[in-house]
């Protein structure tokens, strides 16, 4: 699916957030990184029309996030820093099942779809457990599952591996590498993106570097290190 941004930018008031950015994203697995303020989540939330531009475009798979919001919302799913913020009702089932609740499916629809998502993820024995009694891997696998029970092209993540101990992180590392979703990953966990397709690097609301993980690290440590 093509990600298009033509000359899009955002603006609050003076302060210019992103600058005006043109490029195409198709590939299976795209990190983003950038220090703080740079302009790296701005982009991402474009994507799924959280945000909206002050001037140019963003489409979805052929969809303008301002135009066509609904469809183009539909094709992605987005993943805060704190997924637990984003968990509306308390019990993990109940949380993914409230996604498919406008759908016009049956009730035996939405429980089929949701514990085929449950199944798909391993947290099946999970299905009754309160939302705030997860771990931190097992609250980001419930969000990741109740993003995706509504079927999106996209899966944005906001910093997925963010104060998780070693094992929850390689689980999650395993977990995206798994889907067979398209990805976007915005991080500071560099080595999260090492096996990625292409990372961009954003600094001071413009577009650094756009290459292999590899070499958009290396600039990337480059800029920080400045």
């Amino acid at each position: 699916m093509d990600i298009v941004f033509t000359a899009a930018t955002v603006a609050y008031g003076a302060r210019i957030a992103l600058q005006p950015l043109t490029l195409t994203l198709s590939e299976r697995r795209i990190g983003v990184v950038g220090l703080n303020g740079s302009g790296k989540t701005t982009m991402a939330r474009l994507i799924n029309g959280l945000v909206k531009p002050t001037a140019g475009t963003v489409t979805v798979d052929g969809l303008d996030t301002v135009a066509d919001e609904a469809a183009a919302r539909g094709k992605t799913g987005f993943i805060f820093q704190n997924p637990q913020h984003q968990m509306i009702l308390p019990i993990l089932a109940e949380d993914i099942a409230f996604g498919l609740k406008n759908r016009k499916l049956s009730k035996a629809e939405i429980a089929g779809k949701t514990d085929a998502i449950l199944s798909r993820f391993g947290i099946s024995h999970l299905a009754r457990r309160r939302v705030h009694e997860l771990s931190g891997g097992e609250t980001q696998l419930g969000a990741i599952a109740s993003v995706l029970v509504t079927g999106p092209d996209l899966l944005i993540l906001d910093e997925p591996t963010n104060q998780l101990d070693l094992k929850n992180r390689g689980l999650i590392e395993r977990t995206i590498a798994g889907l067979p979703e398209q990805v976007l990953v915005i991080s500071h966990d560099l080595a999260l993106l090492e096996d990625f397709d292409r990372v961009l690097v954003f600094h001071e609301g413009r577009l650094a570097a756009d290459d292999t993980p590899s070499n958009a690290i290396a600039a990337y440590r480059n800029l920080a290190s400045c």
